[in-house]
């Protein structure tokens, strides 16, 4: 145990030791070296003297990424494994199956197949559920089983799954898998060229520019950047893209941080595509990090005109530092700031409320910036679209069917009652009612914030022996509102019928027809094609 502890465990701890603790404690090494101390002492002795055997890698991983739980959710240590897993997300490039895997209640599904890669080409579907790879039952393995499906290329790994209740077989050779920035472009009506931007890889500012001269090439006068659903990536891809519409040496982005290493400011290093083009760029409450960068640069330079709903919110840097061992430590080491000089982030991770969770910036703390033209803008809270699409806001009630995987599940009953359908898949009323039932038949809670404190007041009841008094009061109350949630599935009727559809054209033509579908029928892009036809308008939003 000693030798194994001092080894593996005290070199590593003592650099992490060092690397999360040194900045917090202004460099008193002192502080340092006792805290250090103490905690190595106590995971020896309780290593050596437990009732039963310890497994101490496990037991360090745990206290290592639950100490970091206390800072943000962007600060994390990384295992051997998930070293390799973030390598894939900034790359994009892996060797595997080439699908989405989830994890849900012990159960492994594929939530997601991509076009013709390994997954796609042994016949599995979205919505299969893996119970074996291999030698290995899914049902006692613990870790992430997605890494089961990496390996060299060319080897074949069997699976189990179940598939509509029935227990199928499938071979699947491993090959290189990438998972492109841009999935999709395409020249619209009006010499509108579309191009959606999912993530900020090594490859993003390279395949946008690629779609941007052929779109050119092809007649485009006009630009729309879609970035909604895009979490970031890599902050200079970020500064690269602006680059492709703004000058050479503009400033794009500002990081500031206590450590001042760290203090650096982004400009824009090469020679723009296009400095005139009108550009339109959708983000939505999923646009994070990279993609904020983006947009705010694009609206504090008054470059493009910004549509949508407000984007999320972060604006925090990370950076990956090495450990020993081949781990690594994800650490947050500045804020980000616009050209105008706002930092966009959303919680203060500092304040917490009761429950932990941190708090969320008040509107009324937010602070005015001035553009270039020398328009308001607010920081705080995400960037605020110049035109806001009240109408793609999305419910509370549909956050909730979302969350709780039903239009996933319906889906896919869906899809095989109708497998051989062709064109665009249709929901009808009578699949909304059959959709409702569904959610009743399978008893899927719907988890709004009024459920959650119904049940909080329950399990408090019975925490203090109050259940039987209040059951009858209690029983009222969850009538009344699942009587409101079926009022609101009605309200909400439409929102959610498209959010069905469209995973259902992800299942028959992939997320390149769910593209595809969104060049014909979607409101932000249709936004975006009339205010960049209105010359007008898309000026006086900028003052030009």
């Amino acid at each position: 145990m000693k030798k194994y502890f001092r080894g593996k465990i005290i070199i590593p701890v003592l650099a992490a030791g060092f690397l999360f603790v040194g900045v917090s404690f202004k460099n008193d090494f002192f502080e340092i070296a006792k805290q250090i101390e103490i905690f190595t002492g106590l995971f020896k002795t309780v290593n050596q003297n437990y009732v039963d055997e310890t497994n101490p890698g496990e037991m360090m991983d745990n206290a290592i990424k639950n100490m970091l739980k206390e800072l943000d959710p962007y600060t994390v240590f990384f295992n051997e494994q998930d070293v390799l897993k973030f390598k894939i997300n900034n790359t994009g490039e892996y060797t595997g199956i080439g699908a989405m895997v989830q994890r849900k209640e012990g159960k492994v599904f594929l939530k997601e197949i991509y076009k013709g890669f390994p997954a796609d080409k042994a016949g599995l579907k979205a919505g299969d559920e893996v119970i074996q790879i291999g030698d290995i039952n899914l049902k006692e393995y613990k870790e992430d089983a997605s890494q089961l499906f990496r390996g060299a290329k060319n080897t074949k790994v069997e699976i189990q799954y179940i598939r509509q209740g029935k227990t199928q077989n499938a071979t699947i050779i491993l090959d290189d898998v990438e998972i492109k920035a841009v999935p999709f472009f395409s020249l619209l009506k009006d010499n509108t060229g579309y191009i959606v931007l999912t993530k900020f890889t090594e490859k993003a500012s390279f395949e946008t520019k690629a779609a941007l001269l052929e779109l050119k090439k092809q007649g485009a006068t006009k630009i729309i950047l879609d970035l909604r659903g895009n979490p970031g990536g890599l902050l200079h891809e970020a500064v690269n893209i602006c680059n492709l519409f703004v000058p050479k040496n503009e400033l794009i982005v500002t990081t500031k941080s206590k450590n001042p290493k760290h203090n650096l400011e982004y400009r824009t290093k090469n020679e723009p595509i296009d400095l005139e083009i009108p550009i339109a760029v959708i983000v939505d409450g999923k646009s994070a990090s990279a993609s904020e960068i983006v947009a705010g640069a694009i609206q504090d330079l008054d470059r493009g005109v910004i549509l949508g709903t407000r984007s999320f919110g972060k604006g925090l840097v990370q950076r990956p530092l090495d450990l020993s061992y081949g781990t690594q430590v994800k650490v947050t080491i500045s804020r980000y700031y616009t050209p105008s000089g706002r930092c966009i982030q959303a919680l203060d991770y500092s304040k917490k409320d009761e429950n932990g969770k941190a708090i969320k910036k008040n509107q009324t703390e937010f602070t005015a910036f001035k553009t270039k033209a020398g328009r308001t803008v607010y920081d705080g809270g995400g960037v605020l679209p110049d035109i806001e699409i009240e109408e793609t806001k999305t419910a509370t009630i549909t956050d909730a069917v979302v969350k709780s995987d039903a239009i996933f599940n319906f889906a896919t009953q869906w899809y095989y009652k109708n497998p051989s359908l062709t064109g665009i898949p249709s929901i009808s009323d009578a699949d909304y009612t059959a959709f409702k039932a569904f959610l009743k038949q399978e008893k899927i809670t719907l988890d709004t914030e009024t459920n959650k404190a119904l049940k909080n007041v329950l399990e408090t009841a019975k925490k203090e022996k109050m259940d039987a008094q209040i059951a009858a009061e209690y029983k009222q109350l969850e009538l009344a509102i699942e009587r409101n949630q079926e009022l609101e599935l009605d309200k909400n009727k439409n929102q959610i019928k498209k959010l069905i559809q469209e995973e259902l054209i992800t299942r028959y033509q992939y997320r390149e027809g769910l593209y595809q579908f969104y060049t014909k029928e979607n409101v932000e892009i249709e936004k975006a094609i009339t205010l960049l036809n209105n010359q007008t308008q898309y000026k006086s939003i900028l003052k030009k």
